[in-house]
């Protein structure tokens, strides 16, 4: 059996995300989070929600995805499995570099909503000509 990094990473980074309340308690939603040269990507599986049921809200280096998955209004006896998550969520992602917040984009499709992040560039040098 291969070590998978990849899935240790992610799921200590959601253990994590537990304890310092960045998840709330009920349902985290599942998250792919990459990297690129010049981006981040994380891609998180919302099947049933709409865009109105999302917000996305961003800082100097850290991006937030919260919403709600209503209850099914379904009559019921007796529930048999309930595996999906629903209510509240919040999922807080900090990145190593400063990102480009006017920048971000997001797209719904199939139930996966993907958001790109675009990391800062490094703008602050510049050659000064001597007169």
């Amino acid at each position: 059996m291969q070590w998978d990094q990849v899935r240790d990473l992610l799921a200590l980074q959601d253990r994590l995300d537990k304890l310092m309340g960045g998840a709330a308690p009920g349902w985290a939603p599942p998250v792919d989070l990459f990297e690129t040269e010049d981006r981040y990507v994380v891609a998180v599986e919302l099947p049933g929600l709409t865009r109105d049921d999302v917000q996305i809200e961003a800082q100097e280096d850290r991006l937030v995805l919260s919403g709600s998955r209503p209850v099914p209004s379904v009559p019921a006896q007796r529930y048999h499995q309930v595996e999906r998550g629903h209510g509240a969520f919040s999922r807080t992602f900090v990145f190593a570099h400063p990102i480009e917040v006017d920048r971000i984009t997001a797209d719904v499709s199939r139930g996966v909503l993907t958001v790109t992040v675009p990391k800062k560039t490094q703008t602050n040098s510049r050659r000064i000509k001597v007169g």
